[in-house]
């Protein structure tokens, strides 16, 4: 398994505390029996019931003769590009599993749509040929609105095709109406996966194995090292949970801001682990809040509110960081060192956070198998879909007046205080450039508000960090961007179109974090996000 190395600094104790304590209570007996008292004296809904991801390392191996034999007949027909049709936990894994092992030699490309942007809906159908492409589409409650708005789409798209349902599959859990949908339409494939296993828990089940059958992963290797993890974790002195007791003590501690970097080789890593640790623990007030891509500094800016936690594949160190890592764990900041030392090592690194996550849940008081808030934000949506009243979502601001921007920014930054962080919510269409265009905004608010900042594409961060920032800590900041498409895109098979879709969820989410009492500002960046995201950057940096 990958190294491991924890240096907790003024939390040695605590975590020292919390480690003995789980073992003197057989914590780790306690959870591989699936006993609820590890998290409360009573069971509840979607806790002891979603303990199955312990058994996916093992249970998955029975498996892997039918996903198997789908990607052999997927290659046998030709296809060269494969399109996840999927959010969340539906679609985060396969794309760490493609980003960080690549496709093999012969495989089809891998392309994930989890943004109802219809400039991205439409790009994507400009570039697919129909008869070289499978459509996955991935759902575990099987009516994920966004999932099935792209499937219509693309069910449409290929209408008057003899052979079309041979060109979907379906990944559900069983009996759900993706199900019957997918049989009742001929798809070519339709993958079960386990229902006691929850969304963000489910890398190592079909929703996460099948499209990365599907690229030509070695899912026995990846399996091989997931199984060696689980038998370690079974004894309570495994590395995951000193990692769990880390992560709960120090944001017990006020350290709730995970600060994540990788090297190169893992740099898509992270995006499955917000989705994880931020939905996981972020309710009732707690949680613990991950921080991706950014800079490192020197330790008298930081103050006591962070961890870092530093994950590496074998031969990509990097002195700079090292050196950074070390000043920071001099100074009395809490880090931890991860290093994997083959890519499908990645499979072991999955069951351990899982593992780590799920107990810092204890610690915290929460249940990290459960999204309390999420529904809100769906349910705020759909009354914007439908035109109805209720929605109290916040006037966007647009960008063609700077006098008003200015005043709103400043106002709202002015709400920022230590221990907060920011969270820049992108309903955009993404793309390089404006990937870069948002990176460059998250350095000049980092370095104006002195507070972590995140950044998300909307609707996808609704399905990762959504839970965290209206159920985790009041401390979050939010500035939420929205555009103007150029053109439409219409929803087959309903009277909406993808421009109604991603307007109302963000007006949806806009509206419950409102109700919640989070501090949020909203821009409108018209018809040209680049240009406004440059110039957004330009004025927050006090250079325009």
């Amino acid at each position: 398994m990958a190294g491991f190395e924890l240096a907790p600094g003024p939390l040695a104790g605590a975590v020292e505390a919390r480690l003995a304590r789980w073992q003197r209570e057989d914590t780790a007996g306690r959870l591989w029996r699936r006993d609820h008292t590890v998290w409360f004296a009573e069971d509840r809904p979607e806790l002891t019931d979603r303990l199955g991801w312990l058994d996916l390392p093992e249970a998955m191996v029975s498996r892997l003769g039918e996903l198997e034999a789908l990607a052999h007949g997927v290659l046998a027909d030709g296809v060269e590009r494969v399109v996840l049709l999927g959010m969340g936990g539906s679609s985060l894994a396969p794309e760490v599993f493609e980003r960080v092992l690549g496709n093999a030699p012969g495989h089809p490309a891998l392309e994930v749509l989890d943004s109802t942007h219809p400039g991205t809906v439409a790009r994507l159908s400009a570039a697919v040929d129909p008869a070289r492409t499978l459509f996955v589409v991935a759902s575990k409650s099987g009516g994920t609105v966004e999932t099935l708005s792209f499937f219509r789409h693309f069910w449409k798209l290929l209408e008057g095709r003899p052979d079309r349902g041979r060109h979907f599959v379906a990944i559900t859990d069983p009996g759900s109406g993706l199900e019957r949908l997918a049989r009742e339409r001929g798809f070519r494939a339709v993958v079960l996966a386990p229902p006691d296993v929850g969304g963000r828990f489910s890398a190592l089940c079909p929703f996460g194995l099948a499209p990365a059958a599907l690229i030509g992963v070695a899912l026995p290797r990846l399996l091989a090292s997931a199984r060696e993890a689980a038998v370690a974790h079974r004894d309570g002195a495994a590395p995951g949970f000193a990692l769990g007791a880390l992560l709960g003590e120090a944001a017990l501690a006020g350290r709730d801001k995970l600060i994540l970097l990788t090297s190169p080789g893992l740099a898509a890593f992270p995006a499955w682990l917000e989705q994880l640790i931020a939905e996981s623990l972020g309710k009732e007030g707690r949680g613990v809040v991950p921080v991706a891509g950014e800079v490192l500094r020197a330790p008298s800016w930081y103050g006591e509110h962070r961890v870092f936690v530093r994950l590496g594949l074998a031969g990509e160190g990097d002195d700079a960081t090292e050196r950074a890592l070390a000043a920071l764990e001099r100074a009395g900041h809490p880090v931890a060192r991860i290093e994997l030392g083959d890519p499908l090592e990645l499979g072991a690194e999955m069951f351990r956070w899982e593992l780590a996550t799920a107990m810092a849940g204890s610690i915290l008081g929460v249940n990290p198998f459960d999204q309390p808030d999420v529904q809100a934000a769906k349910e705020a949506a759909k009354r914007a879909m439908a035109g109805e009243a209720g929605g109290e979502a916040p006037e966007a601001v647009p960008v063609e007046d700077p006098a008003r921007v200015a005043a709103a920014l400043d106002r709202w930054a002015g709400t920022v205080e230590t221990g907060c962080y920011v969270a820049v919510q992108a309903f955009l269409e993404p793309s390089q450039g404006t990937a870069a265009a948002l990176g460059t905004l998250r350095r000049a608010l980092g370095e104006r508000l002195g507070v972590p900042v995140t950044a998300g594409w909307g609707p996808r961060y609704l399905h990762s960090t959504g839970q965290l920032h209206k159920g985790g800590p009041a401390s979050g900041r939010f500035l939420q961007l929205v555009d103007r498409p150029a053109a439409d895109v219409p929803i087959p098979e309903t009277s909406h179109t993808f421009g109604h879709l991603i307007a109302a969820q963000a007006a949806g989410d806009a509206s419950a974090l409102a109700a919640r009492g989070r501090i949020l500002l909203r821009l409108d960046l018209g018809a040209n996000p680049g240009a406004a995201l440059g110039e957004l950057a330009e004025r927050i940096a006090g250079r325009s």
